[in-house]
C-alpha cells in the first residue's frame, strides 16, 4: 500500500492542482496572511527616530541582533510592531516541551489527549507574553542606552511611558503573529509559525544579494569569493536536502493471528523511520541565541560595561576559536536535548508491545527500548555533526569576507527544511485529491452497473 502511493504521488500530475478548490484555496489564504505579515513589519512603534535608529544599527547591527532581525524578516532594524517575531513563542514552545521531562504534571497533560494538548497550548501562550514582555522591556531599554556616531539617541522621549508603550506595542505584535501562524496552520498550508520565519528569511534574501553584488562591482569583495559563496550555496543546499531526506529504517514485524478456524490476519512487515536529524533546525536557533547574549548584554549597557567583561567578549565575538567551539558544543546539546523530547524510546516499546509488534531479534519491551535508543544515539551525533558543519561553515566565511547573515547556514537550513515540508503538504493533498475521485469514479461506475442490471 505504502509503494503504490509511493508511486502515484512520484507520477502524479501537478495539473491536478487546478482541479483542487480546496488547496488553492489554501495555499490563497496562506499568501494572504504572509502579504499582511510583510506589511506590518513596516508599522513603527511610536517614539522613534527612524534616521537615528538605522545609523544605530549599522553600528550594533552584528551578533545576535543581526540573527534577530534576520528571523524578523528585517522588523528589527526598523523597530515595527513585529520586531520581535515570533521568537518568543518558539521559546516558549521549547520550554513547555522541555518541562515535559522535568514536570510529571506536565508529562500527564501530554498523555491526556487532545483535552491535555490544549491545557499546554494555553500555557505555552502565557508564557509567551512573559516572554515577549521580557524582551521588549529590554529592547526598550537597550534603545535609551544606545546612541548613533552622532552621539543622538534614536528615542525621541526616553523615560516609563516610552518603556510602557514599547513593551505594549512588541507583546501585541507577538500575539497577534502567534494567532496568525495558528490560522495558517489550520486554514492555509504549511506549518505557520516556519513559514512566517521562511517569508522572514526569504524577503531579505534579494537586498542582501544586491549588497553582496555591489561589494563585488566596488572591488571590496573579489569575484572569485563571490562565484565560489554562491558554488558553496548550492552545495550546502543540496546537501540538507540529501540529509533532511535520509532516514534509517527500523523493521517492525508483527506475527499472524487465528481469528477463525479458517481464517488469519497480521502477519506484516513494516518500518519505522528515523530521521538524521531529528531536532531540524532548533539547535543552532538557541544555540545562536546564547552565544550572542554577551554581545547584546554589552551592546545594550554601551558605555557602562563593566571592565571585567570585555575580555570575555572578545573571546566569544564571532570567528573567534572560542566562539566556535561554544557553538559547536552548544549545537551538539541542544540536538541531542531536544531528540529526547521529540523521541521517546521507553513510549514507543510500550505501544510496539502493546500493538504486537517487534524488532526481529531484540523482545520487546525494555530490550527494544534500549536498542531504539542506541540506534536514536548514533543517528542523533551524524545530525548533529551535520548540523555545526552546515551552520560554522558558512559562518567562517561570512565573517571572514563581511557577507550578509541571509546567506548563513541556519538560514539555509530553514529556507530548505522548511519548502521542503510545505511541498509534502501540497503533495499530500493533492494525492487525497486523486484519490476522492478515484473512489468517486468507482461508485458512479459501480452504480451504473447496478442500474443496468435492474
Amino acid at each position: 500500500m505504502a509503494s503504490a502511493a509511493e508511486q502515484l504521488a512520484a507520477n502524479m500530475n501537478w495539473s491536478v492542482l487546478s482541479k483542487a478548490t480546496e488547496l488553492k484555496n489554501r495555499i490563497w489564504f496562506t499568501l494572504f496572511v504572509l502579504v499582511i505579515y510583510r506589511l506590518g513589519t513596516w508599522v513603527p512603534v511610536p517614539g522613534i527616530d527612524s534616521a537615528v535608529l538605522s545609523q544605530v544599527f549599522q553600528q550594533h547591527g552584528g551578533g545576535i541582533l543581526g540573527n534577530f532581525d534576520m528571523f524578523a524578516g528585517g522588523a528589527l532594524h526598523r523597530m515595527s510592531i513585529l520586531a520581535l517575531g515570533v521568537m518568543p513563542y518558539i521559546s516558549a514552545s521549547i520550554i513547555v516541551q522541555l518541562m515535559g521531562i522535568a514536570s510529571d504534571t506536565v508529562a500527564q497533560l501530554k498523555k491526556e489527549g487532545e483535552a491535555g494538548r490544549k491545557k499546554l497550548n494555553q500555557y505555552t501562550r502565557y508564557l509567551t507574553v512573559i516572554l515577549a514582555a521580557a524582551q521588549g522591556y529590554g529592547i526598550a531599554t537597550g534603545l535609551e542606552n544606545m546612541v548613533s556616531a552622532g552621539g543622538v539617541s534614536p528615542v525621541m522621549e526616553p523615560g516609563l511611558f516610552f518603556r510602557g508603550v514599547t513593551v505594549a506595542t512588541l507583546v501585541g505584535g507577538t500575539m497577534f503573529l502567534m494567532w496568525m501562524g495558528e490560522q495558517i496552520t489550520q486554514r492555509g498550508i504549511g506549518n505557520g509559525i516556519s513559514l512566517i520565519i521562511f517569508s522572514g528569511i526569504v524577503a531579505g534574501i534579494p537586498a542582501a544579494l544586491a549588497h553582496t553584488l555591489e561589494l563585488g562591482k566596488t572591488g571590496a569583495l573579489p569575484a572569485f569569493v563571490i562565484v565560489g559563496f554562491l558554488v558553496m550555496a548550492l552545495v550546502v543546499i543540496a546537501g540538507i536536502v540529501y540529509i533532511e531526506r535520509a532516514q534509517r529504517r527500523v523493521l517492525i514485524q508483527y506475527p499472524k493471528r487465528q481469528v477463525s478456524a479458517t481464517r488469519m490476519t497480521g502477519g506484516d512487515t513494516q518500518h519505522m523511520p528515523l530521521k538524521i536529524n531529528t531536532s531540524g533546525v532548533i539547535p543552532p536557533i538557541f544555540a545562536s541565541a546564547l552565544m550572542g547574549l554577551p554581545v547584546t548584554y554589552a551592546q545594550m549597557m554601551g558605555a557602562n560595561t563593566p571592565e571585567w567583561l570585555q575580555p570575555i567578549l572578545a573571546a566569544f565575538s564571532r570567528g573567534n576559536p572560542v566562539y566556535m567551539l561554544s557553538f559547536s558544543a552548544l549545537v551538539v546539546f541542544f540536538a541531542f536535548f531536544y531528540t529526547t523530547v521529540v523521541f521517546n524510546p521507553d513510549d514507543t516499546a510500550d505501544n510496539l508491545k502493546k500493538g504486537g509488534g517487534f524488532i526481529p531479534g531484540i523482545r520487546p519491551g525494555k530490550n527494544t527500548a534500549e536498542y531504539l535508543r542506541y540506534v536514536l544515539n548514533r543517528l542523533t551525533f551524524v545530525g548533529a555533526c551535520y548540523l555545526v558543519l552546515v551552520t560554522l561553515l558558512p559562518e567562517l566565511l561570512m565573517f571572514k569576507w563581511g557577507l550578509p547573515f541571509y546567506f548563513g547556514g541556519t538560514s539555509l537550513l530553514i529556507v530548505v527544511s522548511v519548502t521542503m515540508d510545505t511541498v509534502t503538504q501540497v503533495q499530500s493533498h493533492l494525492l487525497a485529491h486523486q484519490y476522492e475521485g478515484l473512489i468517486k469514479r468507482s461508485r458512479l461506475s459501480r452504480g451504473g452497473r447496478r442500474s443496468g442490471g435492474k
